[in-house]
């Protein structure tokens, strides 16, 4: 904290004289460092500090008491929030105004008394002023005298209501809630998944997602459109991809040395990533917002800062065991905290609507923009990443949770690996403890069937071409395939299989779904070659009853014969 005498040196030459006549000290305001001193000197003798005091009346002697209890100091917003704006004022203004006799509220009482002063601090999300109280002046001042108990005896300085958002609130426990979701390590192997298909198909990206997201969608554990998204922004955050022409590639060294590393591991590099992330906005993606992203000061927006503040309100208050209230930890953030992605209090520079289109500005949209955006981190992220248990309005932590959130004692949980199994017709169920390294390795060179424990792949023909094309020869998936089967001999089939294409493919068959026509005698398919108005909607003919028709003109055709007198039977067709 700031001294007393830094205070006043830093302080606005107009203050000085009113302070020299509330505390009885004669300066020269002409001669600024001379002045200072002398307030300083009086205003920290304890005979004149308990004058003053004495002078308080109790909503003011209760301002200072909850900053005291708050180790002195105060986001300046939430201050004034509750104890009124402190007008800085120019010598005239004061003449006119008379703050000390006619103050704005009890902020401005005690900061034209001297008791309180005006600092900045940094903070994670940027600078931010503080109202404090000096910590050579807090060591005089007679606290004692008034007792913390009658806080709520408050003068009409401030309204009643406001005085009601406290310090004082506190995390809510629940014995019992509903629809528990305990947190799992599935984003490992979500992230697994989406490494490989990125590595297989280099993706187009569209609105934060994917290209045809369907078919990624089908492979991951957890069938989630936001959570795909999410995992999408954690490994750009994680360094493992990159865009390129609106199309997504992996980072090979990045995601082969997390692919390497065991699952606790993983699951804190995926963390960490997102507690840093600058690429990731949790803010953009809250259900029911559309936040404008290059509107007003948005783009300056801070998410990492935003989210480390939540993270450190954790830390400070959330129960290390036990499940507690959602609802009662964003109202404290609100009384704590309330600025935490807005440093600089401003609720008017950004632009979000909600479901209705109507923009959510200035303090009254604080539980629908901030409440949303902690109830997002609680919900998605935190629990995403397996370190928070949730339920219907509550929250829990994990011992991932615990660790994360004090930045220590992660936990390193045995990662016995399981063996991938290969059946006789080329199946591979490769498990989830398998390491995924492997898994990943298998998706590069085998069709992905399902998604589960195990997962289930297919070796084939067009599975081993597609490979080579990256750069996958027989002999690496060969290698592979003997490694993970503890180099005991493969099935037959397999064998074969790799043995026949291990000098590439020999020839190239095309398969078509055609459609056919058939009669019931030769006489009447040869009616229809020599009519020249039904000749020309045949193909190929398959037989002395059969014949290929175009596919997309059966319906011209069945008119067709129908004006001939031949009756037309539809076998599979609407």
């Amino acid at each position: 904290m700031v001294s007393l005498l830094r205070t006043l040196q830093d302080s606005e030459p107009a203050l000085l004289p009113v302070l020299a006549s509330v505390w009885g000290v004669k300066i020269d305001p002409k001669d600024r460092e001379r002045a200072a001193k002398l307030l300083a000197e009086a205003m920290l003798t304890p005979a004149h500090a308990e004058r003053i005091w004495d002078t308080l009346n109790d909503g003011q002697r209760g301002a200072l008491q909850l900053l005291i209890s708050n180790k002195g100091k105060m986001p300046e917003t939430m201050f004034t929030r509750l104890f009124g704006e402190i007008r800085r004022m120019g010598a005239g203004q004061i003449e006119r105004e008379r703050p000390l006799e006619q103050p704005a509220g009890t902020a401005e009482a005690l900061f034209y008394r001297g008791l309180i002063g005006i600092a900045y601090e940094t903070t994670n999300a940027g600078p931010r002023g503080i109202l404090h109280i000096p910590e050579d002046l807090l060591a005089v001042l007679p606290i004692h005298k008034t007792a913390y108990d009658n806080l709520e005896e408050v003068d009409d300085d401030f309204p009643e209501e406001e005085m009601d958002e406290d310090t004082t609130v506190g995390i809510i426990l629940i014995d019992k809630p509903d629809n528990a979701h305990p947190a799992d390590t599935s984003v490992v192997d979500d992230m697994t998944t989406l490494l490989a298909y990125i590595q297989l198909n280099s993706p187009a990206v569209e609105s934060d997602s994917v290209a045809d997201v369907d078919a990624l969608m089908a492979h991951l554990l957890t069938r989630d459109a936001g959570r795909l998204v999410f995992l999408i922004g954690l490994a750009a955050s994680a360094g493992f991809i990159e865009s390129q022409s609106a199309r997504l590639y992996i980072k090979r060294p990045e995601v082969r040395r997390w692919l390497e590393h065991p699952r606790h591991e993983q699951v804190r590099t995926l963390a960490e990533a997102w507690r840093g992330s600058t690429v990731w906005h949790d803010l953009w993606h809250v259900p029911g917002l559309y936040v404008e992203r290059e509107a007003g000061t948005m783009p300056q927006y801070n998410p990492a800062a935003a989210r480390q503040e939540a993270i450190d309100l954790l830390e400070s208050a959330a129960p290390r065991e036990g499940w507690w209230s959602q609802d009662s930890f964003i109202d404290l953030m609100k009384s704590h905290d309330r600025d935490f992605q807005r440093p600089n209090g401003d609720y008017q520079s950004w632009y979000i609507r909600n479901d209705a289109g109507e923009y959510l500005t200035g303090e009254e949209s604080w539980d629908a923009v901030e409440g949303a955006l902690l109830h997002y981190y609680l919900n998605g992220p935190l629990h995403w990443l397996g370190l928070f248990d949730v339920a219907d309005g509550a929250s829990r932590l994990s011992a991932y949770g615990r660790a994360f959130i004090a930045r220590k004692g992660w936990p390193t949980p045995p990662d016995t690996p399981d063996k991938i199994v290969i059946k006789d017709d080329g199946t591979l169920l490769v498990p989830r403890k398998a390491p995924r390294i492997d898994r990943f390795q298998v998706a590069r060179f085998a069709v992905w069937i399902s998604a589960g424990d195990p997962y289930t792949y297919r070796l084939q023909g067009d599975s081993i071409a597609a490979a080579a094309e990256q750069g996958i020869s027989v002999s690496h998936i060969a290698a592979f395939l003997n490694k993970a089967n503890n180099d005991a001999p493969l099935p037959a089939a397999i064998q074969r299989l790799l043995e026949n294409w291990r000098g590439g493919a020999t020839a190239a068959v095309t398969f078509e779904r055609l459609l056919v026509l058939r009669t019931t005698a030769s006489e009447t398919l040869d009616f229809i070659f020599d009519t020249p108005a039904l000749r020309r909607y045949l193909g190929a003919r398959l037989g002395p009853m059969a014949v290929v028709i175009r596919a997309d003109q059966w319906g011209a055709l069945q008119t067709a014969l129908g004006e001939h007198s031949i009756q037309v039977e539809l076998i599979g067709l609407p």
